[in-house]
C-alpha cells in the first residue's frame, strides 16, 4: 500500500475512533485530494475494516458502529492531549493536526520566552558541525549585571518544562553549564575546539528517581495517584539525566513535600530520598 493512502486510512480510523464520524470533506481538505479519491478511500476502509462504518442518510456522514474497533492506529491518549494542547496553546494551527473539531479545551497561558531564530539557527549549526560558538549572554549572576561575548560549546537542547536551555561548555568558566534560549540575545563567529559531548558527566548520566504517592494522603487517595503516575505496585523509577535533575525536582515540587501542610499540592515523595539528595548536592551549580 502507497504510503499516501495508508495515512489517509488512518485518518479515517482515527477520526471514527476520537470524534464517531467523518466525510468526504474531512479526507479531502486534509490532504487536498478529489472527491473521486476520497470516496474511494471510504470503500477501500469499509473492506478493510467491514463493520466499522455505518452511514448516516440524513447528516450525509459515515459515522463509528457501535462495534467499532480500531483497525490501523493504536489510540493513543497523550498524542490527542498533545494536539489538543498545542491548538489550545497556539503554538500549532488545527489544520497541522488531525482533528477536524476542537474540543472545548484550555490550558493554562505561560508568557512565551521570545527566542531569537538568528541565534537559534546559529546554536544548532554548532550542535551539528561540533564547534565552538560566540553568544552575546545575559546572566543572571550579579557578577555579570550585563550581557556579555562569550565562547560555548553547545551539544544538546534541553527543555526544563518552562523553558529551552541549550547544554554547552563555558570557556570562561570553564565546565558545562545550561543558558537560556531567550537570554542568548546575538550570535557571532565559529571557531574549531577539542571539546565533546561525552565529556559532559552531568548529562550523559543518568538517575533514577523513585517516586511514591505521599504517605500523608489517604489509601483511597494514594491509590488513585499511583493509577495518575501510571506506578506498578505503587511506585516508579523515572530515569533523568543528573542535569535535569534541578529542574526535575523544582517541577514536582519535591524539594517541599514535607514543609506543605497540605500534602495533595505534593501528591508523590522520592522513595531513594538519600540518594536522590546525595546527587543534587554533587551537581556543579551553574
Amino acid at each position: 500500500m502507497r504510503r499516501g493512502v495508508k495515512q489517509r486510512l488512518e485518518f479515517i480510523d482515527f477520526q471514527l475512533f476520537w470524534e464517531g464520524r467523518i466525510n468526504r470533506s474531512d479526507i479531502m481538505k486534509r490532504f487536498k485530494i478529489s472527491t473521486p479519491q476520497a470516496s474511494k478511500d471510504l470503500s477501500l476502509y469499509e473492506s478493510m475494516a467491514p463493520g466499522n462504518l455505518v452511514y448516516d442518510v440524513s447528516g450525509k456522514r459515515y459515522l463509528a458502529s457501535s462495534s467499532f474497533v480500531p483497525k490501523l492506529i493504536e489510540p493513543n491518549a497523550d498524542e490527542y492531549l498533545m494536539q489538543l494542547r498545542n491548538i489550545s496553546d497556539r503554538t500549532l494551527p488545527i489544520e497541522a493536526t488531525w482533528l477536524s473539531t476542537l474540543s472545548s479545551a484550555e490550558s493554562m497561558p505561560i508568557p512565551a520566552r521570545r527566542v531569537n531564530v538568528k541565534v537559534l539557527r546559529s546554536l544548532i549549526g554548532a550542535i551539528e558541525s561540533q564547534r565552538a560558538i560566540k553568544v552575546f549572554y545575559q546572566s543572571m549572576n550579579d557578577d555579570r549585571p550585563k550581557p556579555m561575548w562569550r565562547w560555548i560549546v553547545p551539544h544538546a537542547l534541553a527543555h526544563d518544562g518552562l523553558r529551552w536551555h541549550v547544554r554547552a561548555f563555558c570557556e570562561e568558566a570553564k565546565k558545562f553549564k545550561d543558558f537560556v534560549l531567550s537570554r542568548c540575545l546575538d550570535s557571532g563567529e565559529w571557531r574549531e575546539i577539542e571539546k565533546r559531548a561525552d565529556e559532559d558527566k552531568e548529562w550523559n548520566e543518568v538517575f533514577s528517581v523513585v517516586l511514591i504517592p505521599n504517605p500523608r494522603l489517604s489509601p483511597d487517595q494514594q491509590e488513585v495517584i499511583s493509577q495518575d503516575y501510571c506506578m506498578d505496585y505503587g511506585q516508579i523509577a523515572v530515569s533523568v539525566r543528573k542535569a535535569l535533575l534541578y529542574y526535575f525536582n523544582k517541577r514536582l515540587r519535591l524539594d517541599v513535600s514535607k514543609a506543605i501542610d497540605n500534602p495533595k499540592e505534593s501528591p508523590v515523595v522520592v522513595l531513594n530520598e538519600k540518594a536522590f539528595k546525595d546527587v543534587l548536592a554533587g551537581l556543579e551549580p551553574n
